[in-house]
């Protein structure tokens, strides 16, 4: 099963404080803005957002389809079909992907200790 690009979705408490502290880590800003309330920050392959009120925990974000640079993937499994996966596998899914659709769709379930994990696929 591909999952696409790999990200920490982290809850912030101040957007400016914490894009602060991780540009001394390394990071720069990579997409989103501090009037968007969210920023996707870039350190190499590393990728971490940091959203500012919009999700109460922080959530490990995985996108179909892209890679780290958010460049489109020839070659990536649909979320419609990693979604049939996991549920033939016995995972329960918070939220699903609509099965009728195409293109862009998000399913989200929860690990066993409680971890958020959400499929975020874009195109």
């Amino acid at each position: 099963m591909k999952l696409g690009a790999f990200s920490m979705s982290l809850n912030v408490k101040d957007l400016k404080i914490s894009k602060a502290f991780y540009e001394k880590l390394g990071f720069t800003v990579f997409g989103g803005g501090l009037e968007q309330n969210y920023l996707i920050m870039k350190n190499g392959n590393a990728l971490i957002g940091l959203f500012q009120g919009m999700f109460p925990g922080n959530i490990l974000t995985f996108n179909p389809g892209w890679d780290e640079n958010a460049t489109n993937m020839e070659d990536f499994d649909d979320i419609r079909q990693i979604q049939k996966h996991l549920k033939e596998n016995g995972i329960s899914l918070t939220s699903e992907a609509d099965e009728s659709t195409e293109g862009p769709a998000s399913l989200m379930l929860t690990d066993p200790d409680g971890n958020v994990i959400l499929l975020d696929q874009h195109r």
